[in-house]
């Protein structure tokens, strides 16, 4: 398939592996965090990190939007359906992300609540058409990739005066939690960054531009086949090799400079920035989630429904956050492979398909001794 094979070929990707190890300095290490959970995913499901000289490092950064959920909103959707007897629609990852107390959306569920799964933001406004007499609630996540979907269902249910439907808003922003993780107090040891391909589509490489040149960090957009990755690998090297710290465009077959005009112009009408928003991993984040405008609010359902912010903790041993911010990788935590397995996850980066602990198991990185 055009865009899918050519980028899994085994002769190009020993030819980039031989590139790679004879461009690299066997004096330094080079420590490159990708910034998308596809990336990680491919890394280990293709074997790229196998390819790598022993000096090249791949660092896992906050790239699944479900992870980085923080548990206190997942008991927040918990109580719209247990309090306040809504239809909650969600897509299936988050149905077993634990919240406080080992409780989840899918035990929820299993105690009577009305969570259904769906595949699409028209899936939710069509349960709420088929169901007047109750209110339905949308649990919208993702990064900058998922959100225009978001406004397009904002603004279809007030075109149709859809009063049953609101959307309970956790889209968060990328180039906030880049910007978290260079100013951390103790910030993880990164050279550059594998910028993320999906998310990028929509807002375009400029964004990282200021990021390159003020933290010095090379930054290279990067697509999520096999080859995209190594392809990507090689350009870091040799920008460090360089000393250059620019944004490339590996990804250039869906990527721009400027993004996708009319996606964000339609997110800027219906979502603006919140004064902050927790992350799971790294804390509270000044201007890195959106959420609806005024005009929208009577399809907010934090404003419908006055929902309290809750504070509450990851289970206890589970290195999730750790993972998330790039300072431990998943074969670092103790529950791995033990108590924390995809059937009984201990933490959300066990239950997203984009998590890294999800992808050590699923390639045979981990397995229960």
């Amino acid at each position: 398939m055009k865009f899918i094979d050519e980028f899994r070929q085994r002769d190009v990707a020993k030819q980039l592996a031989g590139a790679i190890a004879q461009t690299v300095d066997p004096n330094r290490h080079y420590r490159l965090m990708e910034f998308c959970g596809g990336h990680t995913h491919a890394i280990f499901r293709y074997g790229v990190q196998d390819l790598m000289p022993a000096n090249v490092e791949f660092i896992h950064g906050p790239g699944c939007p479900v992870c980085v959920l923080p548990t206190g909103r997942i008991d927040n959707a918990i109580q719209l359906v247990e309090q306040h007897d809504v239809i909650l629609c969600t897509y299936a990852d988050l149905i077993r992300v634990p919240g406080g107390g080992r409780q989840s959306l899918i035990k929820a569920k299993a105690a009577g609540g009305d969570i259904r799964m769906i595949y699409s933001t028209q899936d939710a406004l069509n349960i709420a058409r088929a169901n007047p007499e109750r209110q339905v609630v949308f649990f919208a996540i993702g990064f900058e990739t998922t959100t225009p979907p978001t406004a397009v269902a904002i603004k279809q249910a007030a075109a149709e005066g859809l009063k049953n439907f609101s959307v309970f808003c956790n889209h968060v922003l990328t180039p906030a939690a880049m910007q978290a993780i260079l100013d951390a107090p103790e910030p993880v040891q990164i050279d550059a960054f594998l910028g993320p391909s999906h998310v990028s589509s929509v807002i375009g490489s400029r964004p990282y531009e200021t990021f390159a040149e003020y933290y010095g960090k090379p930054i290279v957009i990067a697509g999520f086949e096999p080859l995209d990755v190594m392809q990507s690998a090689l350009m870091l090297i040799r920008q460090l090799n360089a000393g250059r710290h620019e944004v490339e465009n590996e990804y250039s077959r869906a990527v721009t400079r400027d993004g996708n005009g009319k996606a964000q112009a339609l997110v800027a009408e219906v979502f603006e920035l919140r004064p902050e928003f927790e992350w799971r991993g790294l804390g509270l984040i000044p201007n890195s989630a959106l959420r609806i405008k005024p005009q929208y609010a009577q399809f907010d359902a934090e404003r419908r429904f006055a929902m309290p912010a809750i504070k509450a903790s990851d289970v206890k041993g589970c290195e999730c956050p750790a993972i998330l911010r790039g300072a431990k990788k998943p074969q670092d935590c103790k529950l791995l492979g033990t108590v924390c397995t995809p059937e009984n996850p201990m933490g959300s980066c066990m239950v997203s398909s984009e998590g890294a602990c999800a992808a050590y198991w699923s390639y045979g990185r981990v397995r229960a001794g």
